[in-house]
């Protein structure tokens, strides 16, 4: 198994910041860790309206296909979270550890 990690920078609405990252650790990160993922931590550049966070897995499948299957999954639709509510911009690298 291989471990897939990614740093993800969100750009958030003004003013929406911390409704964004209060919904995002009720209801995205129990989701995430239901399907496997893993999260290593999150932050907020308060300054340029930006949440961080971290996101892996090193499961049965590859990343791009349980990240699909979370995204389509009747549970992620059940939460009722649209992160185009607050995500304007969104940045996604996959790094490695040094």
């Amino acid at each position: 198994m291989t471990r897939t990690t990614q740093l993800r920078v969100y750009t958030v609405r003004a003013g929406l910041l911390d409704e964004w990252a209060d919904k995002w650790r009720r209801l995205v990160v129990p989701l995430r860790q239901q399907f496997g993922f893993e999260i290593q931590g999150a932050w907020m550049d308060r300054d340029r309206n930006q949440f961080f966070w971290i996101l892996s897995y090193a499961g049965a499948e590859n990343f791009a296909e349980i990240n699909e299957r979370y995204w389509v999954s009747p549970e992620r639709e059940r939460i009722g979270l649209d992160h185009r509510d607050y995500v304007v911009k969104t940045e996604v690298r996959e790094v490695d550890e040094a």
